[in-house]
């Protein structure tokens, strides 16, 4: 294959999110990236650490900067990181005269870091949306069809006759309690990431990170967390929660239509090349597909925890490798479960 499903010609209208991928493109972190520096910089002068005409002069020109992915690519092979070529580039463009106020005191990690954390304030509210309609859509059928009778299985067997409504509350409580934990997450995310070389905070001016983080819209947490990957983990492990429970629902919607009208009738499914009189419950598979990916993702996330000593490059760098599509594979369930509750068209028996 020639890309990622999430990006793929036509894979892409399968495993695609447009909002989130829109956070997501180069473009976007790039632009992020720039943001962090403009805010560093301008901190410099309103801590009194340099001139603040000339930092704010510097901010300006940074996030005016003509700088295009491409630019970035023979510098980051190079590297390792994208944030020395980028640096190097700023200078060039913005600080001819080699002021050496562009990302002085800032370190890659702590660039990279805090434009994810930007990211991430952008994605929750998208993750909190998604995560509504897809308990709006089963409130609908909880209204039209949770008194009727479905019959109960357990451990792939039928048992005794239960009601939609009992089938549907264990759907949806788990996505209740991660909508109810969102709010904490988000927060705990909105934090900026600066320690300079070695996480010390050295030679600092005070109340440098406080304005660092004001001039971004986040918190200073009043340490570097460059090898501390706990809300790493954290954010890892909530989105493959997100696709577990979602995961849930999916693999009950297929097991359902193989029982039959009974139990669920879907509006329409998937074509067969071979079999065309079928249906396929494509959108349940789905979430199946993007639960167990998540799963075995998030211990992927679980082993990037181990950052030796003050900073990991092979730790970090996996952390990039995993978490964005992470990311992509969580808005793409949420918007599978929201489409596959509402192309339910009955659920249960009528009594």
């Amino acid at each position: 294959m020639s890309d990622s499903v999430f990006g793929h010609p036509w894979l892409g209208g399968l495993f695609g999110n447009d909002a989130i991928a829109a956070i997501l493109t180069p473009e976007a972190e790039l632009a992020r990236m720039l943001q962090v520096e403009a805010a560093w910089t301008r901190a410099l002068g309103q801590t009194g650490a340099a001139e603040a005409s000339l930092c704010n002069g510097f901010a300006d020109g940074i996030l005016a900067a003509k700088i295009t992915p491409d630019d970035l690519a023979a510098g980051t092979a190079r590297d390792g990181v994208v944030v020395p070529t980028l640096v190097q580039l700023l200078r060039r463009d913005v600080d001819p005269e080699q002021h050496h106020l562009i990302h002085k005191g800032l370190t890659s990690q702590d660039v990279i870091d805090t434009s994810l954390m930007l990211a991430l304030r952008e994605i929750m509210p998208i993750l909190s949306e998604h995560l509504g309609a897809v308990t709006e859509a089963a409130d609908s059928l909880l209204a039209q069809y949770g008194t009727r009778t479905l019959m109960g299985h357990t451990r792939m067997q039928a048992a005794l006759p239960i009601t939609v409504a009992h089938r549907l509350g264990a759907w949806t409580r788990p996505l209740n309690a991660l909508q109810a934990r969102l709010p904490d997450l988000a927060e705990r995310a909105a934090i900026i990431q600066w320690g300079g070389p070695v996480g010390m905070r050295e030679n600092a001016a005070e109340g440098l990170g406080v304005q660092f983080a004001a001039n971004l819209g986040l918190q200073d947490p009043g340490h570097a967390w460059h090898s501390e990957r706990l809300i790493i983990a954290d954010i890892a492990a909530f989105l493959a929660a997100i696709t577990g429970a979602l995961g849930k629902i999916g693999q009950d919607i297929a097991l359902m239509a193989q029982s039959g009208p009974d139990a669920i009738r879907l509006a329409s499914g998937g074509g067969s090349s071979a079999m065309p009189h079928k249906q396929n419950p494509v959108l349940a598979e789905l979430l199946v597909t993007l639960a167990r990916y998540n799963a075995g993702a998030l211990g992927t996330v679980q082993q990037a925890m181990v950052h030796e000593q003050e900073r990991s490059g092979a730790a970090w760098t996996l952390e990039w490798m995993v978490l964005p599509d992470m990311i992509r594979t969580t808005g793409a369930s949420l918007g599978a479960a929201t489409r596959a509750l509402q192309g339910i068209k009955s659920l249960g028996q009528d009594d």
